[in-house]
C-alpha cells in the first residue's frame, strides 16, 4: 500500500505505525473514522480527504468534530494537525520519530486558552 514502507515483504516498519498513527489523530481532531462509507465519494478516505486541509489554519478549524462545539484550544488543534501531516507524509523517511511525536505532543496539554474567544479571533482572521 501507498501508506506503508516495509522492510521485508508483509513486515510493517515503524514508519508505517507513525502513518497510522496520523490516522488516528485525524479521527480524534474531526471525529470521523478513517473508512466511511456513507460519506461521499472525496471524504470517504479520512486521510486522502483531510490531508490537503491540514497545514491551513482556518480550514483545519472547519474540519474539527463539531460535538466539541469550538470547546477547545485552536493551537493545540492547528499544532496536532500539522503532526497529522508530518506522520501522514508520502515519503516515509520525512515522518516523524514516536520519541518527537511524543515530544510534540506533551506541551499541548498545558496550551490554556479561553477556547471560544481563540476560535472567534481565528476565525475573524488573526
Amino acid at each position: 500500500p501507498m501508506c506503508c514502507s516495509f522492510s521485508t515483504p508483509g513486515h510493517l516498519t515503524a514508519m508505517s505505525d507513525v502513518y497510522s498513527y496520523g490516522v488516528v489523530l485525524l479521527e480524534l481532531l474531526t471525529g470521523r473514522k478513517s473508512l466511511d462509507k456513507s460519506r461521499p465519494v472525496r471524504e470517504q478516505m479520512l486521510a486522502d480527504w483531510a490531508f490537503p486541509l491540514l497545514t491551513q489554519k482556518k480550514k483545519v478549524l472547519g474540519i474539527v468534530d463539531p460535538r466539541l462545539s469550538e470547546d477547545y484550544p485552536v493551537k493545540a488543534v492547528q499544532k496536532t494537525a500539522m503532526l497529522a501531516y508530518h506522520c501522514l507524509s508520502r515519503n516515509p523517511k520525512a515522518r516523524p520519530l514516536m520519541r518527537d511525536i511524543v515530544a510534540t505532543l506533551e506541551p499541548l496539554q498545558q496550551l490554556d486558552e479561553t477556547p471560544s474567544d481563540s476560535v472567534a479571533m481565528t476565525l475573524e482572521g488573526t
